[in-house]
């Protein structure tokens, strides 16, 4: 009923720069908090930053200030501004957004598949 798409990961040298994209399509009826998690190599997925449908937005204390989380709602889109990153945020990135379907009208969480981001030199 629903799917998410994550795109803009890659191979970046540290101090560069990606944005993620991830745009929400199907049945949606509504769309309320968006965000990002990631998960390195035998670590736990863990929160990156999260934005509410009123645009109030939250991040993991490694990100802030290199991280900016944003949303366009007419796109049911989220994206994740990436600077200066380090190779320690080398990881698979997911998108992630409560949405609720035409029929249903509950809010679950919904999950992409991932994107990989890898900072090395």
């Amino acid at each position: 009923q629903v799917q998410l798409v994550e795109s803009g990961g890659g191979l970046v040298q540290p101090g560069g720069s990606l944005r993620l994209s991830c745009v929400a399509s199907g049945s949606i009826w509504g769309i309320n908090d968006m965000g990002w998690y990631r998960q390195a190599p035998g670590k736990q997925r863990e929160l990156v930053a999260s934005i509410s449908s009123g645009d109030s937005a939250n991040y993991a204390d490694s990100v802030k200030g290199r991280f900016t989380i944003s949303r366009d709602n007419a796109k049911n889109a989220v994206y994740l501004q990436m600077n200066s990153l380090k190779p320690e945020d080398t990881a698979v990135y997911y998108c992630t957004a409560d949405i609720a379907v035409y029929s249903d009208y509950r809010y679950l969480d919904w999950w992409g598949r991932g994107t990989q981001v890898t900072v090395s030199s």
